[in-house]
């Protein structure tokens, strides 16, 4: 089939597996699209699996700010062809949490790249730049990635930075990062566990009760 005949069976289906009482839940939390079908994750992988990767099909869903298009959009997107050029426009279209989570999971992590582009867009001061580049390391380092010494320093460095900002969004990202990385080996877990010692004495309660949960579910990792 062509690109739009694709595109066009695919929304029919998003008509046929609409759920009114999900999106409304979404809405109701602040999740804001144009259009939200309410559709499950698992339905939407059921659909996607329908079809072969396509780059025109998923950079024409990526376009509609549709929920589900741009869930699809991830999960159609051929890896190989997707680059950094992309992933930076594609970056500049994610306006809320479950996309960038979902599109770092579904597409981002599997990118050659895909560590290059954490360490980028944590250091930079957009919201949902810093929200994909924590979410991004995070996955990678629940998959096995291994930081060189130096990256580690500026891993820490950028998340322990982030924990203590007014963003929660952000914070609780790089929180989970910190916490796969502690519970990868006994060095790491070791070296975040001295970087968490000023935090543990921080006057703000909540960076301090962060910089808790952090230590206590890395110190029964092993």
């Amino acid at each position: 089939m062509e690109t739009h005949e694709i595109i066009k069976d695919i929304k029919s289906q998003f008509r046929s597996f609409m759920n009114g009482q999900a999106s409304k839940s979404m809405r109701d939390k602040g999740l804001d699209y144009k259009v939200n079908w309410g559709i499950e994750l698992p339905r939407l992988k059921e659909i996607a699996s329908q079809y072969d990767q396509n780059f025109q099909v998923a950079e024409e869903l990526w376009k509609d700010n549709v929920r589900e298009c741009k869930i699809l959009a991830g999960l159609l997107m051929p890896v190989e062809e997707f680059n950094e050029d992309m992933a930076d426009i594609w970056i500049e279209n994610i306006h809320n949490p479950e996309i960038a989570q979902l599109t770092c999971m579904n597409l981002f992590q599997n990118l050659s790249f895909a560590k290059k582009k954490s360490f980028e867009w944590m250091a930079d001061d957009r919201e949902y730049h810093e929200l994909c580049g924590f979410t991004l390391m995070g996955r990678l380092l629940m998959k096995g990635e291994k930081l060189e010494e130096r990256e580690q320093d500026e891993f820490l460095d950028q998340s322990l930075t982030a924990i203590q900002t007014d963003n929660l969004l952000v914070g609780q990202a790089a929180a989970n990062a910190l916490r796969k990385f502690g519970r990868q080996d006994e060095d790491s877990r070791k070296k975040l566990g001295k970087q968490l010692t000023p935090l543990l004495l921080s006057g703000k309660e909540e960076v301090k009760a962060l910089a808790e949960e952090i230590k206590s579910d890395i110190e029964y990792s092993f």
